[in-house]
């Protein structure tokens, strides 16, 4: 089995103050499944790390430990957005008020017929409403 992660749950592994139920549920379900990202989820992560460290949130040896940790978990980028995909992505994006990128994950999804873990509540909306189910959802 598997499920779509957003970096919005991603980081709660990496921040203690982001760490809630659903971070916990998504890694505890990396034991026994694994984890589908759409390609542009390791610029978001990397973006993330990027800007706490300008921040004094993280030290760069913390971000690459958390990356490795990444790194060594079951997750699967999906880089396939073929153009009659990007038209899906046009449609929730705007149906929903979302970025093109976090349109990505419902996208992603949907065609793959899975599950979403997500903090966002705006893409949790757009999950709900595109008949995508939430994985331990706070919303």
């Amino acid at each position: 089995m598997a499920f779509v992660l957003d970096a919005s749950v991603t980081m709660g592994w990496c921040f203690a103050d982001e760490a809630d139920h659903v971070t916990d549920a998504a890694l505890d379900r990396l034991r026994t499944e694994r984890a589908i990202v759409p390609g542009l989820w390791a610029l978001e992560v990397v973006n993330v790390l990027l800007v706490a460290e300008r921040r004094g949130r993280i030290e760069p040896a913390g971000s690459a430990r958390f990356l490795e940790l990444l790194r060594g978990l079951p997750i699967e980028e999906d880089w396939d957005l073929p153009l009659d995909q990007a038209a899906a992505l046009f449609d929730v994006a705007r149906r929903y008020r979302l970025s093109a990128y976090d349109a990505t994950y419902v996208v992603l999804a949907a065609r793959r017929g899975l599950g979403l873990a997500t903090k966002d509540v705006r893409l949790a909306e757009a999950a709900r409403g595109e008949g995508v189910a939430l994985l331990h959802s706070p919303f």
